[in-house]
């Protein structure tokens, strides 16, 4: 690892496919330096013996606050409910956090409490930046403590965010597939190969809890609108299509709809337009978001489909484009 001089970076949960590629960028980042890397079930090990081809040559260390809390900044890769306590110490300590859980994104502690149950950190709660930097980078740079979104939500929202803002949705339907690496690697590793290969299914149908997430976040943008919202498991290790449905309140058409995303996104780095359908090996291991919208003048819908590689504009690659907002850096760096 290089020296850069830069702020000290923490992962906690490097042993998570979310935090072990986290902990690759972040070591070859031109400003960051690796500072450690902990994980709950696999310390003791070296990640580039977990994954060699990350090949990051530090030992995971078991997190303790007393050791890792004087770093200058930590992504913190653990399931909801295990990552608030670790974000509080964190925080408590003046260490700018960007979490990859689900603890810090919702904003209404009634529906956290429906979706997720009890909060561990509630005194933090509505406290974090949503992590979309394409919505809200005046509000990252400086942000100490910053909620990554959902992989569903990021290619969701980036995709309709210029309707919301138009007052264009009255009524919505999210058809979106995932590779399988999106359930994680603890689920990952349970799922038997014979249940995924040449096989798609939809799963946590009606029940899904990145739905209240992009109904937050849509309703910010002024579409007051619930989604019906249904995922799917392809037979990919990474990458996501979200295939969204939308009902508009009055005709659109395709010139308008150019417009809109035109305006929204000419300026973004990791947003790409497209006029024909992309498919997720356009964004493979990057932190683009690509994104075609049509206007359907048969039936008067309107059609947006984003993808996304899961574990990078979806996770890991995100918090680094979030990170730098936070230190002031630009966002592209270490990303392209």
């Amino acid at each position: 690892m290089a020296d850069h001089g830069g702020p000290n970076v923490l992962v906690a949960g490097a042993s998570g496919y979310a935090g072990a590629l986290a902990a690759r960028l972040v070591d070859r980042h031109p400003r960051f330096e690796l500072a450690a890397i902990t994980s709950r079930s696999d310390a003791g090990r070296r990640l580039d013996e977990l994954y060699p081809h990350h090949r990051v040559p530090l030992v995971m260390d078991a997190f303790d606050v007393e050791h890792h809390g004087h770093v200058d900044a930590a992504i913190v890769a653990y399931p909801h409910g295990a990552a608030a306590p670790v974000v509080q110490e964190l925080h408590d300590r003046g260490v700018k956090v960007v979490d990859l859980s689900a603890d810090f994104r919702l904003t209404d502690p009634e529906v956290y409490a429906e979706w997720y149950g009890e909060h561990g950190a509630p005194n933090l709660f509505g406290h974090a930046v949503y992590g979309l930097p394409e919505l809200y980078r005046d509000r990252l740079a400086g942000a100490h403590l910053v909620a990554g979104p959902g992989c569903y939500p990021t290619a969701a929202i980036l995709g309709l965010a210029p309707l919301a803002r138009a007052g264009l949705i009255a009524d919505l339907v999210i058809d979106a597939k995932s590779g399988v690496s999106g359930a994680g690697r603890a689920a990952t590793q349970a799922t038997h190969f014979v249940t995924v290969d040449e096989n798609m299914k939809a799963y946590k149908v009606a029940a899904h809890r990145h739905a209240p997430e992009i109904d937050q976040e849509l309703g910010r943008l002024g579409a007051e609108v619930r989604c019906l919202f249904t995922p799917h498991l392809i037979p990919l290790d990474q990458g996501e299509l979200v295939s969204s449905y939308v009902t508009p309140p009055r005709a659109v058409a395709q010139a308008e709809l150019d417009d809109l995303f035109r305006e929204a996104y000419e300026d973004e780095p990791f947003v790409e337009l497209t006029s024909t359908p992309p498919g997720v090996r356009d964004v493979r291991e990057t932190n683009y978001c690509r994104i075609q919208a049509v206007a359907d003048e048969r039936t008067g819908k309107l059609l947006v489909f984003s993808v996304i590689d899961n574990l990078w504009k979806g996770t890991a690659s995100q918090a680094i484009q979030n990170l730098n907002l936070m230190f002031g850096f630009d966002e592209t760096e270490g990303l392209l």
